[in-house]
């Protein structure tokens, strides 16, 4: 099928490769702008990017596809079957998602209706899911609204991060888009609409401050914040005026009250790591990263570095 694909981060180079590698004509990938990245802020193009550039497909940078009536004409002169979107971030102003022949098919990393949003992944880990998996959506004017085409679940492990879920949902969604496409251009493809509601919150956008710990807080509640935020922007908390980011963490005592005053205390340290008082059991921490640091084991840690205030903020 003629194809514009379209996404940014790493979920989607997963779809694009699939879509080439599957014998699709990718005649157009849009992508967002080069950004500034890594430590030095150099501009750089996104993976999605890089990942057209090296295939020599035809690239288009917009800022924002609404406004750019320019782009809105190109791609209708270009006349693809469909459009693939995996993580672009912006919504698509219905006159074009109205240009291909068989609509804008998204590859969404929930089951749908659940996890509306621009963070699916952590979220679910975030609420202690059993399991979550991919959608292929034909888009429509709403956020994560359109009919459904088709699902697959995914189990969530129980020392799933982040991280570890983004890589199978990833593989996972660009297996289901490819099996998916021959349904939608024979017109066997069965579209389901969604409920208006969704049976959970909006999966809101991750950012640094969402890594930031509230220790009154339960310990396993705290424990799902370490995995989904890892590798990014991980868990982090203060201590001795540093951020200290926790990377790796357990729970202790799940059932024991924290003490009125005492959370965010650490009570006690020994080669297993530091432990944390939260609002209800004792967190763990066993591999940290403190401020201008390498990661670390806690009693790698603790080797290097004596504790001067015991309360974490």
């Amino acid at each position: 099928m003629k194809t514009v694909f379209m996404g940014t981060p790493d979920f989607a180079v997963h779809v694009l490769k699939a879509l080439c590698e599957a014998g699709h004509d990718v005649c157009g990938v849009i992508t967002q702008p080069d950004r500034p990245r890594g430590r030095k802020k150099e501009i750089t193009p996104g993976p999605v990017c890089e990942e057209a550039l090296r295939r020599k497909i035809r690239i288009f940078q917009p800022e924002k596809v609404r406004r750019n009536t320019e782009l809105i004409s190109c791609i209708r002169e270009m006349k693809p079957d469909v459009i693939v979107v995996a993580a672009f971030g912006q919504i698509l102003p219905q006159e074009f998602l109205d240009i291909p022949k068989y609509g804008c098919l998204n590859v969404h990393a929930s089951l749908l209706p659940a996890y509306r949003g621009a963070a699916p992944i952590q979220h679910a880990i975030l609420d202690n899911c059993e399991k979550t998996g991919v959608t292929i959506m034909r888009m429509n004017a709403g956020l994560d609204t359109g009919d459904i085409v088709s699902t697959r679940e995914v189990p969530v492990r129980p020392d799933e991060t982040g991280g570890s879920l983004f890589d199978r949902l990833a593989a996972c969604g660009a297996e289901l888009l490819i099996e998916t496409l021959p349904s939608v251009e024979n017109g066997t493809a069965v579209y389901t609409p969604q409920p208006e509601e969704s049976p959970t919150p909006y999966a809101s956008m991750i950012s640094r401050e969402s890594g930031c710990i509230d220790w009154s807080a339960e310990a396993a509640q705290i424990e799902r914040l370490v995995r989904a935020m890892n590798p990014w922007p991980a868990a982090w908390t203060v201590l001795d005026g540093k951020t200290l980011k926790i990377w790796h963490a357990g729970v202790e005592k799940p059932d024991l009250e924290g003490e009125e005053g005492k959370t965010g205390f650490i009570v006690r340290q020994d080669a297993r790591g530091l432990y944390v008082q939260t609002g209800r059991g004792i967190l763990v921490l066993d591999e940290v990263q403190l401020e201008g640091r390498r990661r670390m084991s806690a009693a790698e840690f603790l080797r290097g570095y004596v504790v001067r205030n015991p309360r974490l903020s």
